[in-house]
């Protein structure tokens, strides 16, 4: 096991339990089985490269993980993965509220964009089971080398190196995105089946001192595609590295979207409107193609 450990497997099994547990506890999650399980088997320094690990701070920087033993992974703090980038395996907590909020289960179809070294992949993958799919898309060469590495064992997983935006290609349960966009890709919203969710972080970046580019504003979203139309909730505050790629390119709204987060009201949205006419005066925000209604879905 990287670095050593303290504690013999049996112990380390004990505290992956006791951290699925207070994951949950910090998303506010009452009951996950799936997810409880998956985030207490799937061991997590499989995902974080060789030691010694970095944390991210508060401040922004990085900091050495004063041990290499393995428990100390498991917490909920941002662990890098590319640094030079920005790039990290992310919050356990927040992300155990948004796969919660994302409804897997077993036999879905799910598309990660944003894979990284493939720690959340694996999650997804243990809770759709053998009778589901995950295809891990990862836009760097080198972290999805990893990610196909670190995956590799799971048959239930299909690692692609590619540009996120075009991705998925075929229809899916869920695809789930680990990174900030200024605008979801088509690819997300028009290929998710009837109930199929869309978990994505919208916002406004900002350049980082710690590598890479950052939010300035941002904020979760669940999008859930309806016989009619796409329901639309915010998923609270959050802060990722932004796109890299086609979802980089300059944006010509980003104005107008840094207008609607200062403005507040995100909160209150009920529906995303695509391909369709916003109505003036419903809307959290309007863009081209799409906007986020305080309507429900129709």
């Amino acid at each position: 096991m990287a670095g050593g450990s303290a504690f013999d497997e049996h112990a380390l099994s004990m505290i992956r339990r006791a951290y699925a547990k207070q994951m949950l506890a910090l998303a506010g999650v009452e009951s996950d089985p799936g997810l409880e399980d998956a985030l207490a088997t799937v061991p997590r320094e499989g995902f974080l490269g060789a030691p010694p690990w970095l944390r991210l701070t508060p401040f922004g920087d990085y900091r050495v993980l004063p041990s290499c033993d393995p428990v100390l992974v498991y917490q909920d703090i941002n662990l890098a993965l590319s640094p030079e980038r920005g790039v990290n395996n992310g919050s356990p907590s927040l992300h155990a509220r948004w796969l919660h909020r994302a409804g897997l289960k077993r036999g879905d179809r799910v598309a990660h964009v944003g894979a990284g070294a493939g720690y959340y992949s694996a999650l997804m993958a243990h809770v759709v089971g053998d009778e589901g799919h995950v295809l891990a898309v990862e836009l760097d060469p080198a972290l999805a080398e990893s990610a196909s590495s670190n995956l590799a064992r799971l048959t239930n997983v299909t690692v692609v190196q590619g540009d996120g935006a075009e991705w998925p290609r075929e229809r899916v349960d869920c695809v789930y995105v680990n990174f900030l966009v200024q605008h979801p890709a088509p690819a997300w919203v028009e290929h998710l089946v009837p109930g199929g969710r869309l978990i994505f972080p919208l916002g406004v970046p900002r350049p980082s001192r710690g590598g890479g580019t950052h939010t300035l504003h941002g904020a979760g979203l669940r999008i859930e595609r309806l016989e009619q139309g796409f329901a639309a909730e915010w998923l609270g505050p959050a802060y990722f590295v932004y796109a890299e790629g086609l979802l980089a390119e300059p944006h010509a709204e980003s104005a107008a979207l840094k207008t609607a987060f200062e403005n507040g009201g995100i909160e209150f949205i009920r529906s995303l409107r695509w391909r369709r006419p916003a109505t003036p005066g419903r809307c959290w925000y309007i863009g081209a193609g799409w906007s986020l209604s305080y309507d429900e879905a129709v």
